[in-house]
């Protein structure tokens, strides 16, 4: 059986009266970052928060891309053992980084309020990517940016980067690309907006699914837990964020795809916003085939109160970019 299929009966099941709730982190600055977030909401909520630190495969395995090694999941899996054998409560995440399907036994207890989402250009020399010179060096570990850059300029030269985003940032600064792409929300969040020189809008760059936003992680049998964190939870967050995973999963979507979903409710006069606006590209990674093709795009609104219609929507879109050329990661 996989260690992480069906958790046995937890102990921490049951509320506990006394000890502190403990949170599964990374140690890299932005996870703390997110788990110290996460701690400050819950303390101001009168619960007793400790962090346990820990270093995923993911953290470890920097020579190589996240494709080629087993995808995100490899950041989250530790986590997931810690909270299967009591010693965490619940593990933060961002949420581009959590694949789309759990383990038997962990659920998805919160979705907290999104940061911006877009991404964005990151060089000591060159304002925009239209100043980058032809041929230029551009890192990043993303297919789908890589995919979505070069739809923007075939000409630069797209290189990997793995690493946290103080690596990311030291590569960048010791000369070896003369421009990264970043989540823009990692930079705001650890006080380094002075870092980005421009950000791309969704209609140019469309992010990940789920990125900007924080997910908490739990084993689905501590329902005092779900209560617990119901509070910290983003209705509105969660129902976008829902709807781009939908697209991502039904494509069979992990690091591996060169896929970006995006879903924003659209504005309306007169009354809370019900409609959400979703939309998603797909990319070839082969830049011979690209070429060819280019980008497979589709998009959809409808009216969306419930983590259903999110779904289905999100579902929906994923139908449109196969029926237009996209290939399941199966196929």
């Amino acid at each position: 059986m996989n260690a992480l299929s069906s958790p046995p009966p937890n102990p921490g099941a049951a509320s506990p009266a006394a000890r502190p709730l403990v949170i599964a982190t990374r140690e890299s600055r932005l996870a703390l970052w997110q788990a110290e977030h996460v701690k400050t909401m819950l303390e101001q909520r009168g619960h007793r928060v400790e962090l346990l630190g820990m270093t995923t495969l993911g953290d470890q395995i920097l020579d190589r891309s996240l494709a080629k090694v087993g995808g995100k999941g490899l950041f989250v899996k530790e986590l997931e053992v810690a909270l299967q054998e009591g010693r965490a409560d619940l593990a933060v995440h961002s949420l581009k980084d959590l694949p789309m399907e759990l383990p038997d036994g962990f659920a998805l207890a919160c979705v907290m309020a999104r940061e911006d989402p877009r991404d964005a250009l990151v060089s000591p020399h060159f304002a925009s990517l239209a100043d980058l010179p032809p041929g230029a060096s551009v890192g990043t570990s993303s297919l789908r940016r890589t995919v979505l850059l070069q739809a923007l300029r075939p000409d630069l030269k797209i290189e990997p980067l793995r690493g946290n985003l103080d690596t990311r940032l030291r590569k960048l600064d010791e000369g070896q690309y003369a421009a990264i792409v970043l989540a823009a929300a990692g930079l705001k969040r650890l006080g380094l907006a002075s870092r980005i020189r421009a950000v791309f809008e969704p209609d140019q760059m469309l992010p990940s699914a789920g990125q900007g936003a924080l997910g908490i992680e739990v084993c689905a049998d501590r329902t005092w837990l779900l209560a617990a964190l119901a509070p910290l939870a983003d209705p509105r967050t969660w129902l976008a964020v829902a709807a781009e995973r939908a697209v991502s999963r039904a494509m069979g979507g992990s690091c591996s795809m060169p896929l970006a979903a995006h879903a924003a409710f659209m504005a309306e006069a007169g009354g809370l916003a019900q409609t959400l606006e979703i939309k998603a590209a797909w990319g070839d990674p082969d830049p011979s085939a690209a070429a060819l093709q280019g980008l497979v795009r589709a998009g959809l609104r409808g009216p969306v109160t419930t983590q259903e219609q999110a779904a289905h929507l999100g579902a929906q879109v994923a139908a449109q970019l196969m029926a237009a050329g996209a290939r399941h990661l199966a196929s």
